[in-house]
């Protein structure tokens, strides 16, 4: 590397045309850089919703998803198929290895589904792949004047669906909460018997009433001319007015009357909305699809018509707050950087050639994140916090050679070409260890590659460039600022010079108390418990109340309102959006539930505590006749985590087995400290009535389609009402509201009307309201709420109630959720660290030539664990994920300073002995090594007591902490502990250099002549 700061000196001007360039193209990059709030990740699952309105569980398990399962189960890359059957509903996810290109298995997928025959009333399925670029860019809230008429309702919703498909950068709109107009044909069932008229009559009403079609060219009075039918049915009269029979018409038998019909209720602040949400398009740019939306609804407000529009949410707002915010904590932390090397140099010209690393390492950084296509978002901006400190590092070591060579020697071209010569080995190789270590990460699983590789290529982009600014513009620089300066002469500590001369004579001791100091913080770390991630910052929540299975959706719709009213006078929230019921437009995203669940999304006010109002939400429980609150904070995408809950999944071909172990597991595990609540998917139950019909009485299909018009609402068919298609549906005519009225019911058979008891025996049972398959199988599965901050304990206590449990032979209990999660990433970083360790290993070994001194500098990595843990300790923050991305971080960063340390070593062995070269490499490097220390850890200060905009972020305080209380430990005990274990390392050449001094000492005592 030392013939780069050659060129650069033989090329001055190039190196000041560079300069400006990069600053140049920086700037532009920065401002042509597609702003997004994460980056391009593709979630490795395909997820497959369907509708199913009328149907019970077991019936939807029956007849939706097990044919759905069987058609997806040979998908190419499948590695697991999970799905989810409720009243109403079906969810299949299917899991994909990470090589599988997600495009052709969604397509196949499709295809499979599509080929699938499902039953009548249920609707298409909908088939989705979600990735980051789904996130919605805003949801936009209508509320309309209430003289406005529900045609001209849906007529502005349509046209402000079409500004927003049509603004730039848009991607996929969706409308929840409209409603529709629906014609309802009540049968009178003495009015039915009177005129001898079927049900079947009054379902066919208007078959073939209505039609469109082209007869033909004709020649028609000598000219070419086409023939078409028309017939439409367009107002409420004529429907009534059709015939059922002979002489009988429609309104005869039944009534017709129009209604609304809404497909699931969605409320702001308890106020009837439409909510529009908006999602870019795959390669858009955030900040400006938000800015496009913004503007049409501002164009809407000033346009009226009876409605009014409002951005509720905007991910847009989100991305530029959280970009300006990291932008601040990266400025601040440049900013300490500079204090600390003007108040260690206290030179302003130095400090100056030192800090014009940090824009020109930015700037091309910019320009390498531009052209590899990678966006500008909380992660990639993270990396620039975490590296800022860091950038200085190399420039730091160049210049403060310079700086002790001209304290000592006069100013020239040819001692800045040599200072800067004598650390670009030490540099360089520090500078690609660091880089080393973020490398592994692109072997990393599925959606965390995606998070961490920008994260990685971020931090490698802006560390390279340092290192070029080193060792090039920084002795230009130099060459040019720091010509005639007369500086000090600045000798080495010589206490510590003693100090470590003691601990060299006594290493055992120091290795020791370095061996005792780690043990124990190893053990202080393994007994911390390992929370979740704090949500008391958090900016929205998700709440939801969920009742038994069996409760009548007017309870539910009213305890769901009454939860609403108390959220939304609550002192914390801004406002509450409220979703009920299942809707075409929440199934494209893949969202199904229970009729018994009411849904709310939560904007929490600035600087309230949001844990506090997850708490007092809860609490409201009682006032709720049964209900379950759950609260969390808003995950603006989901990869398949599981909050703060573990499950329990018991699998096997042995139904009945299965929920005898699970109730066993229930009973193991509900006295586990940290758990909050157990329960099982096999404890909601639901009366399910059953029609056992005699096959040689009566035709089981014709039976099930009478009762499916008796007892259900059936559509009939469509009209043209006020130029909008209305769905006709008939009504049951009966109200089966007890036992008793069920077995009243009449049925049609070969031998006429006849009562349904002599054709059916009526059993009750109790079947499960869900069902969950693992590939294809039925299992019972087992969740635990979990305290957050006791997330890895309950985990780790959970698996050792499993372990502990005696279960028939074909049954397998697997823990799985959040815990097993958290262990499964952890996992796959520590695994990271490993090869990151042996990445760092192998440079070294390559820049030493020696396998001995590189292992000496790997002492300083288990020094840093002791920091961590303390920094932990002190600061009583629980460690989690970002934590450990933290550790994996300090692989990189301690090292750089051994490195240091050991460099100046081998270069005093060429004329020194081994302790003299320790003591005068440590004596001599622990300044630079100090300084970048102190700098590190003052740029990352923000880190600590910033706001964190953006809680998805791995860069957070737990991080910070970590980086911060590792570095500072390494960094003291680097400088005594790693000159112990070299000499170690080298004890025979050592001590034999030692007895060698002391008998030339002897010699030269004795041949000394004596003076009078």
């Amino acid at each position: 590397m030392s013939r780069l700061t050659e060129w650069a000196f033989r090329n001055r001007a190039a190196v000041i045309l560079l300069i400006i360039m990069a600053l140049g193209l920086g700037g532009m990059s920065y401002a042509k850089l597609p702003m997004e709030f994460l980056p391009k990740m593709d979630v490795p699952q395909v997820q497959v919703t369907v509708i199913a309105p009328g149907y019970d569980a077991k019936s939807v398990e029956k007849l939706v998803t097990g044919p759905i399962e069987n058609a997806v189960q040979y998908t190419k890359g499948k590695s697991d198929m999970f799905s989810t059957t409720g009243n109403g509903y079906a969810s299949v996810q299917i899991a994909f290895d990470s090589k599988t290109k997600m495009k052709d298995a969604k397509a196949e997928i499709e295809k499979s589904v599509d080929s699938v025959q499902l039953p009548e009333r249920v609707m298409k399925p909908f088939v989705v792949q979600f990735d980051t670029s789904m996130i919605p860019i805003s949801w936009v809230a209508l509320t309309f004047d209430e003289g406005i008429s529900d045609t001209d309702k849906e007529q502005r919703v349509k046209e402000i669906e079409a500004e927003l498909k049509k603004a730039e950068g848009a991607g996929q709109v969706s409308v929840s909460g409209r409603t529709a107009p629906e014609i309802s044909i009540t049968p009178i069932t003495a009015k039915l018997a009177e005129k001898k008229v079927t049900t079947q009559a009054i379902m066919g009403v208007l078959q073939s009433r209505g039609v469109a079609a082209s007869i033909g060219e004709q020649n028609i009075a000598g000219a070419a001319s086409n023939v078409n039918v028309n017939a439409t049915i367009s107002d409420l009269d004529t429907l009534r007015k059709l015939p059922v029979a002979p002489g009988v018409a429609l309104s005869d038998v039944a009534t017709v009357e129009l209604s609304k019909k809404q497909e699931s209720i969605g409320r702001v602040n308890g106020k009837d909305t439409i909510m529009i949400t908006v999602s870019k398009s795959a390669n858009a740019n955030a900040v400006t699809v938000g800015k496009n939306v913004q503007t049409i609804v501002d164009d809407v407000n000033k346009v009226g018509k009876g409605v009014e529009a409002s951005v509720m949410i905007s991910t847009s707002d989100q991305v530029v707050s959280s970009v300006n915010s990291m932008l601040q904590e990266v400025l601040m932390g440049a900013l300490f950087a500079t204090v600390v090397i003007l108040l260690f140099m206290r030179n302003i010209k130095a400090t100056i050639i030192t800090i014009v690393s940090i824009p020109l390492s930015l700037g091309i950084t910019l320009y390498l994140l531009q052209i590899s296509g990678v966006s500008l978002n909380i992660i990639t901006l993270g990396g620039v916090a975490v590296a800022v400190g860091r950038l200085v590092d190399d420039s730091i070591v160049v210049i403060e050679n310079i700086y002790r060579r001209l304290q000592k020697e006069s100013f020239s071209m040819k001692l800045i070409v040599e200072a800067t010569k004598e650390v670009s080995v030490a540099i360089t190789s520090s500078t690609l260890v660091t880089v080393a270590v973020f490398l592994p990460m692109a072997l990393l699983r599925g959606s965390l590659q995606a998070m961490l590789l920008p994260f990685a290529l971020t931090v490698g982009y802006s560390l390279l460039a340092s290192l070029i600014v080193a060792l090039t513009v920084v002795p230009v620089l130099s060459a040019v600022l720091l010509r005639g300066t007369k500086m000090k002469e600045h000798e080495g500590s010589k206490r510590f010079a003693a100090f470590l001369a003691w601990n060299l004579k006594h290493k055992w001791v120091t290795i020791l108390v370095a061996l005792v100091l780690l043990v124990g913080s190893v053990g202080i770390y393994f007994g911390m418990p390992k929370g979740a991630l704090d949500s008391s910052s958090a900016d929205m929540l998700d709440v939801k109340l969920e009742y038994p299975s069996d409760t009548q959706t007017d309870k539910v719709l009213a305890n769901g309102t009454k939860l609403e009213q108390f959220l939304t006078k609550h002192e914390s929230v801004k406002w509450v959006f409220m979703t009920y019921g299942n809707s075409e437009d929440g199934a494209k995203y893949g969202n199904v539930s229970s009729p018994t669940v009411v849904s709310y999304m939560i904007d929490v006010k600035d600087g309230a505590d949001a844990e506090k109002l997850m708490a007092d939400t809860k609490a409201q429980k009682a006032n709720l006749e049964g209900g379950e609150i759950e609260a969390n904070a808003t995950a603006l995408i989901s990869s398949g985590g599981g909050g703060s809950s573990v499950y329990v999944d018991v699998t096997g071909d042995n139904v009945a087995d299965l929920e005898k172990t699970a109730t066993a597991l229930m009973a193991s595990v509900k006295d586990v400290d940290g758990i909050l609540k157990v329960s099982s998917n096999q404890e909601q139950k639901k009366p399910v009535y059953t029609f056992q019909v005699d096959p040689l009485k009566a035709r089981g299909q014709d039976v099930a389609m009478q009762l499916q018009g008796m007892l259900n609402p059936i559509p009939v068919g469509s009209i043209n009402l006020e130029g909008r298609d209305s769905a006709v549906i008939m009504q049951p005519i009966v109200k089966a509201d007890s036992e008793q009225n069920l077995n009243g019911l009449t049925v049609m058979t070969d031998a006429g009307p006849t009562p349904i008891t002599q054709i059916a025996k009526l059993v009750k049972s109790e079947e499960p309201s869900l069902y969950y398959h693992k590939d294809g199988k039925v299992y019972v599965r087992v969740t635990a709420q979990v305290d957050p901050d006791k997330l890895s304990v309950v985990g780790a206590d959970i698996q050792k109630k499993v372990d502990g449990l005696t279960v028939p032979k074909d049954v397998k209990v697997i823990v799985g959720g959040a815990s097993v999660d958290q262990s499964g990433d952890m996992a796959d970083l520590a695994m990271t660290a490993l090869i990151s360790i042996l990445i760092v290993y192998l440079i070294m070994v390559i820049t030493f030539k020696t396998l001995r001194a590189p292992l000496a500098i790997l002492v300083s990595l288990p020094l840093a664990a002791i920091g961590a843990v303390i920094g932990l300790l002190v600061s009583n923050v629980t460690p989690d994920f970002t934590a450990m991305f933290g550790a994996l971080m300090l692989i990189g960063i301690v090292v750089t300073n051994a490195i240091v340390l050991i460099d100046r070593v081998k270069q005093n062995e060429k004329t020194m002995s081994i302790r003299d070269s320790l003591i005068e490499a440590a004596t001599t490097r622990m300044r630079p090594i100090v300084m970048t220390a102190i700098a590190t850890v003052s740029a990352m200060l923000p880190l600590v007591f910033g706001s964190h905009e953006g809680g998805s972020s791995i860069v957070s305080q737990s991080l910070a902490i970590v980086v911060i209380g590792g570095l500072t430990a390494a960094t003291l005990l680097t400088l005594v502990v790693v000159p112990c274990v070299y000499e170690l390392f080298f004890f025979r050449k050592s001590r034999k250099q030692r007895r060698e001094a002391s008998a030339k000492v002897v010699t030269d005592t004795r041949t000394k002549p004596v003076t009078q």
